[in-house]
């Protein structure tokens, strides 16, 4: 495990290998093949989102990659009875629990804990009791940290979503203050409950990934679409040493 004076470590996600592959309802480009190639680069773990609504990762995805992969699987899910079937059977290294809306592109904000208290306790504690480590995917609110360390989380996983799109609409203060914000969110999240992991990721680029692996207090960041966007031009390999690079300035 990285210490705190240290880089956070580098999970990808490939989905978006899958939304490719499904945009023509073929057999490639491979999810698995995929996961492989970025473990060989240097990727520290692998992140997969089985969406309710398959738009991307299937089912076979989820159980071919958590078989063969040698660092560790982080399964996003929506906290259901379905996924926790799968999540139970499959018994990936992590399951990081996140909101899911239909109609959305990609995941647009954090998980609503405090609202959801009563419902996630347990349902946190039915994946703990099976080995698996739990992370919930939240905003950095203070509310929404205690929540997660109340509900028996192992781990958060901060929303940089905010700080990205302020600094593509190139709103310099609000993305410095979006930045503070993080920064605070881990050192409260640290504060209330120091053996917490806290991660980050969403919308995390070469550009701008650089502010966030400087945080003290950041064990790992996850990040998919900027990466296999960059792989189109330079390949999965290149890509994923790129952003390790990006993430030691």
């Amino acid at each position: 495990m990285s210490t705190e004076a240290s880089r956070p470590l580098l999970g990808v996600n490939i989905d978006h290998v899958a939304t490719l592959r499904q945009a023509r309802g073929v057999a490639y480009p491979s999810p698995l093949a995929a996961a492989l190639l970025c473990e060989e680069a240097g990727a520290d773990g692998i992140t997969i989102h089985l969406r309710e609504d398959r738009r991307h990762i299937q089912d076979a995805d989820v159980y071919a990659i958590a078989e063969q992969l040698t660092t560790r699987l982080n399964l996003e899910m929506a906290a259901t009875e379905e996924m926790l079937g799968i999540a139970l059977e499959v018994r990936p290294y992590w399951v990081c629990l996140v909101p899911e809306k239909r109609e959305e592109l990609t995941t647009e904000g954090g998980l609503n804990v405090a609202g959801q208290v009563a419902w996630l306790t347990p349902y946190i504690d039915k994946l703990a009791q099976s080995g698996i480590k739990v992370s919930l995917f939240i905003d950095p609110d203070e509310t929404q940290i205690q929540a997660a360390i109340d509900c028996g989380a192992h781990a958060i996983e901060l929303h940089t979503g905010a700080y990205a799109e302020f600094g593509l609409a190139k709103d310099k203060d609000s993305e410095a203050a979006e930045l503070e914000r993080i920064r605070h969110a881990v050192s409260f999240a640290k504060a209330q409950a120091p053996e917490l992991i806290v991660n980050a990721g969403h919308g995390l680029t070469q550009d701008n990934v650089a502010a966030i692996a400087r945080i003290d207090g950041i064990y790992e960041l996850n990040i998919g679409h900027a990466l296999i966007a960059d792989a189109v031009f330079v390949g999965l390999p290149r890509a994923v040493a790129l952003m390790k690079a990006a993430m030691q300035q």
